[in-house]
């Protein structure tokens, strides 16, 4: 018997979106947790389907993050099927709260979370809270929010967090939850693929023909350089506005989405009595194999 979707809800997400969502084969997924490489990942499938760095229209209209509470669903559902290329879209639900459909492909891409965390805690800055609580219509706030500390309190409070995945789905143990249900599931299903950031910063011009692979696309090999170079982190920032995910106004800065597109940023942050802790932490919420890949 096939379990019923598990239900995400949050101030700005609703899962309950998927619920009904009309597939077509050869349909693109792309799950992941937030500041995990989303956009990245955005942007080389569209390279992959047009095959060129021109895109004709900005990135988060092609590829709109379909449970997000900032959009009507209709206005996202009317967006997607009017779209006669191959669809990519963008959530950040884990694969256990979205339909798994066999015509789609679902394609997670994990980072290390103390990397995740630290570039949530800069995105925190860069939100315009105010815009947001407008077009999500959420009440307004009793009064101002409490400061926020700084970081390395603030990464040591997350990493120490015991909060339900499904309460805190940006949490450590949303983000361990996330990534262990499409770890398990890569081995049952063909149509779930994991990504490395890592990965991706080491080796982008494989890691993309290996995705191109994955979703059966040919690419001329003629093409490839140009298509690489325009998935750098160089290339993407200097096309913000036409990338980042600002489709309603919701960004203070899109230059500043792209922040520092590296790793390492969480553990520097560490001192290793505090790095053994955070490893501690993890042995609790994620089987050792996906450990040992994640953090390689």
């Amino acid at each position: 018997m096939i379990e019923p979707p598990v239900k995400y809800v949050s101030s700005e997400e609703d899962s309950a979106r998927w619920d009904g969502f009309p597939f077509r084969q050869g349909d693109i997924v792309i799950s992941t947790r937030s500041k995990s490489g989303t956009t990245w990942m955005q942007m080389i499938c569209a390279l992959l389907i047009f095959q060129t760095p021109g895109l004709p229209k900005p990135l988060p209209e092609m590829s709109p993050w379909l449970d997000h509470l900032v959009t009507a669903k209709d206005e996202v559902y009317g967006l997607l099927a009017a779209q006669r290329h191959r669809r990519f879209i963008k959530t950040h639900t884990p694969l256990d709260g979205i339909p798994l459909d066999e015509r789609a492909t679902y394609v997670v891409v994990a980072r290390h979370p103390l990397d995740m965390a630290v570039s949530l805690y800069h995105q925190g800055d860069n939100l315009d809270r105010e815009r947001i609580r407008m077009l999500t219509n959420q009440s307004e706030p009793s009064g101002p929010p409490p400061p926020t500390p700084p970081l390395r309190e603030w990464l040591l409070r997350w990493v120490d967090k015991d909060v339900s995945p499904r309460a805190a789905m940006d949490s450590l143990p949303g983000v361990m939850w996330h990534l262990s249900d499409a770890w398990t599931r890569r081995l049952r299903q063909p149509n779930v693929v994991l990504v490395h950031y890592d990965d991706l910063l080491s080796d982008l011009a494989g890691e993309m023909r290996g995705l191109a692979r994955s979703l059966d696309i040919q690419v001329p090999e003629e093409e490839w350089p140009r298509l690489v170079e325009s998935a750098t982190f160089t290339s993407m920032r200097s096309r913000a506005d036409e990338l980042a995910p600002n489709h309603s106004g919701v960004l203070k800065d899109t230059a500043a989405f792209f922040r520092r597109g590296a790793s390492g940023s969480g553990r520097e942050l560490l001192s290793d009595d505090e790095l053994a802790r955070y490893h501690e932490r993890v042995s609790r919420l994620a089987p050792p194999d996906l450990l040992e890949w994640l953090h390689r």
